[in-house]
């Protein structure tokens, strides 16, 4: 994979880590690996990233874990959660920033999303 930027598993109980799904975050992608014997990955690409929402309810917060919600216009996943992570909220801010960053550089607008449920955008300008 190309350079991970951040990665994380998510956390159960106590906040510890003892489950079988994996985050891992590039320039470019939000890779969502879950399974032990049967595994399955998700990919989504940043830019086609529409909405992120930090939800952090109180048993979560004690632990000082949360969940990212993710709306897409990937017809395959239009909603990801990266769910019960440490320092959601940095990683969101960041997640934040690299979608922008990652719109910019393959010059897409919010506009080309309007009717992303009708065609698929993975056209570039």
């Amino acid at each position: 994979m190309a350079d991970v930027v951040w990665k994380d598993r998510k956390r159960i109980i106590f906040g510890l880590p003892w489950t079988f799904t994996r985050y891992s975050l590039t320039q470019e992608k939000l890779v969502i690996d879950t399974g032990f014997i049967s595994r399955k990955e998700d990919e989504i690409r940043l830019y086609r990233i529409l909405d992120i929402t930090l939800n952090r309810p109180l048993g979560q917060r004690i632990w000082g874990l949360g969940t990212i919600r993710l709306n897409t216009a990937d017809k395959s996943s239009p909603e990801i959660e990266i769910k019960r992570i440490k320092n959601a909220k940095q990683v969101k801010e960041m997640l934040s920033d690299m979608v922008e960053r990652e719109r910019d550089e393959k010059r897409i607008a919010a506009r080309e999303f309007m009717g992303y449920g009708d065609d698929d955008v993975d056209h570039v300008n």
